[in-house]
């Protein structure tokens, strides 16, 4: 009896290890080589945070016309950063939105998409909260990774996409730009070696119990303190995350990396716009600052661009930038 106990204890403790290794995919080694100079430009992150969250506001689907400027001003710091840009218009209850796509590298079939979404959650006509984490900052990071794409082409074409109608009503819909975008790709029969979506990468807190997490449990896997960037994917996206995981890791070894590959059923887990690409059948994963978990101004008029790190937004984007290198086969 007494060995029947032993080995059912065995085995239960290998499987909680297992599902903590298959839930974080911890990263063994922690030398990394000298980090390159990649300069990414922060006071160009913060005009773009407080231009798209100040100046045009609001950015709901009610406000169709600030969104038509939204997606022009990106659309110009794309061109500024060397892309071939192109609208992608589509119409939902009478009035066409549109997303706006950034082309680097060869025109080949196999693809790699970068994407954030550029408006925000308006709450009534004529108001929408200012949304600078939520995802002014996404957007903001998607345009500098832009410049560096430029000075370091890839191997395989890559899109950068930003999307409009994330927010409610529309998330979870197929007039999600995103879902528009990801359809498009698989009716043309483009294959995607990966899509990494930048929801929310702007906010940091170094104080104490500063993270929150959707599940008691998770507590003894991830930190209490809200300092870190997390790449959040799907059972299915478990060697992808990692990949991406530990090329961020290498490229910004100043910015601490997490992870997570969990069922959509956990809240957060398919909150962004790689749920659309998963519907597809298209490996996605999210980069995020948590949202919710973390930035008590979600979906507030308190979420500024004076409450952002500007400083480890352009970790994040320096990390980014190594998982787009090694993706699209530039390293």
């Amino acid at each position: 009896m007494k060995t029947v106990v032993l080995l059912v204890l065995s085995l239960s403790v290998g499987a909680i290890v297992i599902a903590c290794v298959l839930i974080t995919q911890p990263i063994l080694s922690l030398a990394h080589p000298p980090r390159e100079t990649i300069v990414v430009d922060i006071d160009r992150l913060q005009n773009h945070v407080r231009h798209l969250s100040e100046v045009i506001s609001p950015r709901g689907h009610r406000s169709p016309a600030n969104l038509d400027r939204a997606s022009e001003y990106i659309a110009e710091q794309f061109r500024l950063a060397g892309a071939e840009v192109e609208f992608q218009p589509y119409e939902v209850a009478g009035q066409i939105y549109r997303n706006v796509i950034a082309r680097y590298g060869p025109k080949t079939k196999q693809r790699l998409i970068v994407g954030a979404h550029y408006d925000s959650c308006e709450f009534e006509i004529g108001k929408s909260f200012p949304g600078a984490d939520d995802n002014a900052s996404g957007v903001a990071g998607l345009l500098e990774l832009a410049h560096l794409i430029r000075r370091d082409l890839p191997q395989i074409g890559v899109e950068l996409v930003a999307y409009t109608l994330e927010e409610p009503p529309y998330f979870r819909t197929a007039s999600m730009g995103s879902t528009v975008h990801a359809r498009h790709l698989s009716e043309n029969h483009v294959q995607v070696r990966a899509m990494i979506a930048l929801e929310m990468i702007g906010y940091f807190s170094s104080q104490a119990n500063s993270q929150t997490l959707p599940c008691a449990g998770l507590s003894v896997l991830y930190p209490s303190r809200g300092n870190f960037i997390a790449v959040v994917g799907g059972i299915g996206d478990i060697f992808l995350t990692r990949k991406i995981k530990d090329r961020m890791r290498r490229s910004e070894p100043l910015m601490p990396v997490r992870s997570i590959s969990a069922p959509r059923f956990i809240p957060g887990i398919d909150f962004s716009d790689h749920l659309s690409y998963w519907t597809f059948g298209f490996p996605a994963v999210m980069i995020t600052d948590t949202a919710f978990y973390r930035n008590s101004r979600y979906h507030t008029v308190n979420d500024t661009y004076q409450t952002l790190d500007y400083e480890r937004m352009a970790q994040v984007v320096r990390g980014v930038f190594g998982a787009v290198r090694e993706l699209s086969g530039t390293l």
